[in-house]
């Protein structure tokens, strides 16, 4: 039986107490929705730290705002925004072709949550399913080449507890026969980007990539906007530099140097659930399934090219 990775870190350790002491100037990231909610926090652990990061966003202007805002906070210069909409397999490619440097750290941190009516992209596809997980993925194999150039990079894939809440249906993930609902199409992204850490570990980490996972747990944000607010107990509640801190630790602890294929919560590998908990902690046994995250890498291809 494996041993779970364990460090000294835990549910009220920040991004900038996880990486204390550690010096990125010499490392590149991108984050993803980097401009709300914990990315703006993991954005800031990372720059702080000397890395020179970019805020992949949707809204550029607040992108631009929050990147200058950074700036003076962390004295790097070297944080910028990029437009990437997610959504849009175009907007995907096209951030893709303008990147052309190595890349140390991808964290594929945006998200929508929730949805209250079904949403399509051009597509066709399902809104949530399309954003969270679809463009992420297409990002990630786009920045393959990037990855590999930089001898050592990691993948963030920022999952949550709705992994819990639904496996990825495999044969309708677009509810073009099931009756739509929000939380099984959120549950069904979260599940996939945990699978997404799986597989990309299994296939990139001769190239030296390793992908990992995480519920950054529970954090008042816009995430939040369509569910009337956070619900979650006070006292399991986090602030959003205590939600940042397990994805920089993923992103960059020397903790876990060549570590990936893991799901992690409260900056540790958390277990393996057969049934959903009360307190929704842990990982579905079918979001790190191995089988499951092949054929989800399979299919997703298929779906892009």
């Amino acid at each position: 039986m494996n041993t779970m990775i364990r460090t000294p870190f835990g549910f009220n350790s920040t991004a900038d107490e996880v990486l204390s002491g550690v010096d990125l100037s010499s490392k590149r990231a991108i984050i993803t929705g980097g401009s709300s909610g914990i990315g703006i926090d993991t954005a800031r652990a990372l720059a702080s730290a000397g890395a020179q990061v970019t805020l992949a966003v949707r809204n550029l202007e607040a992108g631009n705002r929050i990147a200058a805002d950074l700036q003076a906070q962390t004295n790097n210069h070297q944080v910028t925004a990029a437009y990437l909409d997610l959504s849009d397999q175009m907007s995907v490619r096209n951030f893709v072709a303008s990147w052309h440097r190595p890349l140390d750290i991808l964290i594929n941190n945006a998200g929508i949550m929730a949805l209250p009516t079904l949403l399509r992209t051009r597509e066709g596809w399902e809104m949530q399913y399309a954003t969270n997980f679809v463009g992420h993925f297409a990002l990630t194999i786009g920045l393959h080449d990037a990855l590999t150039a930089a001898h050592g990079a990691r993948i963030v894939s920022v999952s949550s507890s709705g992994n819990l809440l639904a496996p990825v249906i495999f044969d309708d993930p677009h509810f073009n026969f099931l009756p739509y609902d929000p939380f099984v199409a959120y549950g069904q992204s979260k599940s996939a980007c945990a699978l997404l850490a799986i597989e990309a570990t299994r296939r990139w980490c001769y190239d030296g990539i390793y992908a990992n996972a995480l519920n950054p747990g529970a954090i008042a944000t816009n995430l939040q906007r369509h569910t009337g607010g956070l619900r979650t107990p006070v006292e399991r509640r986090k602030s959003p530099a205590q939600g940042a801190a397990t994805s920089v630790l993923l992103a960059a602890s020397p903790l876990l140097e060549n570590v990936g294929g893991h799901y992690f919560e409260d900056c540790n590998e958390a277990e393996i659930m057969f049934r959903r908990p009360d307190d929704y902690r842990g990982v579905a046994h079918y979001a790190v399934n191995p089988a499951n995250a092949m054929r989800l890498w399979d299919m997703t291809l298929e779906m892009i090219e």
